[in-house]
């Protein structure tokens, strides 16, 4: 699988370098949603980075128009950041792109793919 991963990666770094974003940009958008904000030393402690870094990864979406901040109404320091349209919609883009299987495993025959398809099944825990 690692294999894998490492052989299809240069497909994953095309397809976001067109959109002029970072791994961590990715990541990033997956962490946000279009409703509820979430504080970037919420976001800092899932990607595992101090704040300032945070900060800096949410400029770079907010320059983008991928995502806005916003003060929480009860303490304006905090800043929340959400998902704006764009951000939305290049997710989504990213999304499709990468459910689409290397070649590695489309040249696999229908037996294999089934036999695969059930492994993993057994493997992942949850469905995000």
């Amino acid at each position: 699988m690692f294999r894998i991963l490492v052989a299809s990666s240069g497909g994953r770094a095309a397809s976001l370098g067109r959109r002029g974003l970072t791994p961590n940009d990715a990541r990033a958008l997956w962490s946000l949603a279009a409703g509820a904000g979430r504080p970037i030393g919420d976001l800092a402690r899932e990607w595992s980075c101090d704040p300032s870094n945070a900060t800096f990864i949410v400029n770079r979406l907010e320059r983008a128009g991928f995502a806005k901040r916003r003060a929480l109404a009860s303490d304006g320091r905090v800043k929340l950041v959400t998902l704006t349209a764009a951000g939305a919609a290049v997710r989504n883009e990213l999304e499709k792109e990468y459910h689409r299987p290397p070649p590695e495993i489309t040249g696999l025959d229908e037996r294999d793919l089934k036999t695969l398809t059930r492994i993993l099944a057994k493997a992942v825990k949850d469905d995000p």
